[in-house]
């Protein structure tokens, strides 16, 4: 019994190893997508968990993984003690067994489709509306974000009622966007200092690029991390602004005058720095 123990741990440890040399060149957050439940019974409840799906993966944020099942969290923590996991040849091979940091779940409040009749009954097209909730679950943790409301503006008329469902969801992207950035904030390591003068870094290159949705313009703040009694006690060393993308993750930045000393210092002193995106 023992040795079967200690059998499977050696495998599990060497499958963690194996794991990680091969992802980590893809270090974005996992989130999963469960599928999004509803009160009504109808065909298109899936287009919607799709879209939030689509929604995601354009972002390039994320490494999204589509976790269309109703067990949902409890589901994917029995997932990652699966075979799959163990197995690593079979993580390669399907690309199914991606443990999911955070699950967002739905609920859809109400999915009318509406046909489009012409005066002699003959049906010349379809609208659509959609509402729903959604949340974010921490999969370690199971606690979640408060549920937030989106509702759809009603689409135009369409030649089916999956186009029209599609478009209801096309109405919500620019706060679904907003909502994700703001619940998925970026922190990124400072990987080194590429310029510096007389002991002041003047550009320094973060690991957050073209892959996590940075663009050129965008700021994060700098803060050098302490642990005090167990906890971590964040400074503020300043702000930084990306001048460059640099492949897909990683960007360069501008550090100004009075704060490049700091970070100069604390970075050369191999202090823990953390740069966070700024929410505009």
């Amino acid at each position: 019994m023992i040795m079967r123990f200690v059998i499977i741990t050696i495998i599990m440890t060497a499958c963690i190893f194996k794991g990680y040399a091969q992802s980590n060149d893809d270090d974005r957050q996992v989130v999963g997508v469960a599928e999004f439940s509803c009160k009504e019974d109808s065909p298109y409840t899936g287009l919607v968990t799709e879209k939030v799906v689509e929604m995601l993966t354009n972002s390039k944020r994320f490494r999204v993984v589509d976790r269309t099942s109703r067990e949902k969290i409890t589901q994917e923590l029995e997932l990652q003690k699966s075979e799959a996991f163990i197995d690593s040849d079979n993580l390669v091979e399907q690309d199914v067994a991606v443990a999911a940091e955070k699950m967002i779940t739905g609920e859809i409040v109400k999915i009318p489709v509406y046909r489009m009749k012409n005066g002699d009954g003959t049906i010349r097209g379809y609208k659509a509306s959609v509402a729903f909730q959604m949340k974010i679950v921490d999969v370690a943790t199971g606690l979640s974000t408060e549920a937030t409301s989106f509702e759809g503006k009603a689409s135009d008329e369409c030649l089916s009622p999956e186009s029209a469902v599609t478009m209801a969801m096309m109405s919500l992207q620019d706060r679904m966007a907003e909502y994700f950035r703001i619940n998925f904030p970026i922190t990124a390591k400072l990987m080194k200092i590429v310029k510096e003068k007389n002991g002041v870094a003047e550009i320094i290159l973060v690991k957050a690029g073209k892959k996590h949705g940075i663009k050129v313009g965008d700021k994060f703040n700098v803060e050098v991390l302490e642990i005090l009694d167990g906890e971590i006690l964040p400074t503020t060393l300043g702000i930084v602004t990306v001048t460059a993308l640099k492949g897909e993750a990683y960007s360069e930045c501008k550090v100004s005058k009075k704060e490049g000393k700091a970070i100069y210092e604390n970075f050369n002193a191999n202090k823990q720095i953390k740069c966070s995106l700024i929410i505009k």
